[in-house]
C-alpha cells in the first residue's frame, strides 16, 4: 500500500489577512491604543470582501491584539494584549470554626436541575462513565461587566445515596454542599482542571458573544482524601476574552526524597 502524501492545509484569507495586520501590530506600524484601518480601507487594502475583513477582524480579538469600542472604531491593544477584565476569584477557605467560605456570585438565573447521564470530562474526572448523576446549571453575571458565566455541578447518585441531603437539595449553596460532605465524614481535597475550547453555537448565545471565540473551562474535582474517591464536579465556562481565573497557591513542601536529592545537587 502507497504511503499517504502529507498534505497541507492553506490557511484562510481571513487568517492570511489577521496574521498580516498581527505581524504589523508587533513590527510597530499600528502602535497599541491607536485604531485600525475601517473595514471599508481594509477591503481595499487587500482586495478582499466585507466578510473576510470581518472574520479577520474577529480573529485579531481572539488574538488579544485587539478589541471594538463603540463609536471608536477597532483600537490597538498592543503585542502583548490586554488583561481580561473580569477576574473570577476560585479560592476555597475553611475557617476555624470549620465552615466553608467561596467567592459570592451573582445569579442571572434560577438554579435549574435535572437528571442526566455522565459522560465527557465530568464522567472521566469522577470515574463515573454512563452513570446517573444530577446536574444543577446556573448563569451567573459579573455585576460590574454583565459578562455571563455558565456553571454546572455534577452530583454522581451513588455520591447522593451515601450523602442523603445531596439529593434533597442538590441546587443548595456550594458551601452547603461541601459541609454536608464533610457532616458524611469525607476529608475534601480539590483539584482544578483548566482548559479551553471554542464556543458551541448555544453556549455563545448562552453566554452573549459577540462570536465563537474561545472559552475558559474548568473542571474542579471534589475527592474524599481518606479513600481517593471523587465525590463531585464542578464545571465553569466563561469567555476567555473578557474573563480570567485567579487562584492562590500556598507553597507545599517537596516530598522528602526529592528535597534531599536538590541539597546533594547543591552540594556537588
Amino acid at each position: 500500500m502507497a504511503a499517504r502524501e502529507h498534505i497541507e492545509r492553506r490557511p484562510t484569507m481571513a487568517m492570511q489577512v489577521a496574521q498580516r495586520v498581527a505581524d504589523d501590530i508587533r513590527e510597530g506600524t499600528y502602535p497599541t491604543g491607536t485604531k485600525l484601518p475601517s473595514e471599508v480601507q481594509m477591503e481595499r487594502m487587500f482586495q478582499i470582501g466585507k466578510a473576510t475583513v470581518r472574520a479577520a477582524m474577529a480573529e485579531l480579538q481572539r488574538m488579544g491584539l485587539t478589541e471594538t469600542q463603540q463609536g471608536k472604531g477597532t483600537i490597538v491593544l498592543g503585542p502583548g494584549g490586554r488583561v481580561p477584565p473580569v477576574g473570577i476569584n476560585r479560592f476555597i477557605q475553611l475557617t476555624t470554626k470549620g465552615s466553608w467560605v467561596l467567592p459570592e456570585a451573582v445569579e442571572a438565573e434560577r438554579p435549574a436541575v435535572c437528571r442526566i447521564t455522565l459522560d465527557g470530562p465530568p464522567a472521566a474526572f469522577l470515574d463515573q462513565q454512563d452513570q446517573d448523576a444530577f446536574s444543577v446549571d446556573r448563569m451567573l453575571r459579573d455585576p460590574d461587566t454583565a459578562t455571563r458565566m455558565a456553571h454546572r455541578i455534577f452530583i454522581p447518585l451513588a455520591t447522593a445515596a451515601d450523602v442523603p441531603p445531596l439529593a434533597e437539595t442538590p441546587d443548595a449553596p456550594l458551601s452547603d454542599l461541601y459541609q454536608q460532605l464533610v457532616d458524611a465524614g469525607c476529608t475534601l481535597e480539590f483539584v482544578e482542571h483548566v482548559t479551553a475550547r471554542n464556543a458551541f453555537p448555544d453556549e455563545q448565545t448562552a453566554l452573549g458573544m459577540r462570536d465563537a471565540g474561545p472559552l475558559l473551562v474548568s473542571y474542579r474535582v471534589i475527592t474524599d482524601a481518606k479513600s481517593g474517591r471523587p465525590l463531585l464536579c464542578e464545571e465553569l465556562r466563561a469567555p476567555a476574552s473578557t474573563c480570567r481565573l485567579t487562584f492562590p497557591l500556598p507553597a507545599t513542601r517537596a516530598p522528602a526524597k526529592r528535597a534531599a536529592a536538590r541539597r546533594r545537587a547543591a552540594s556537588e
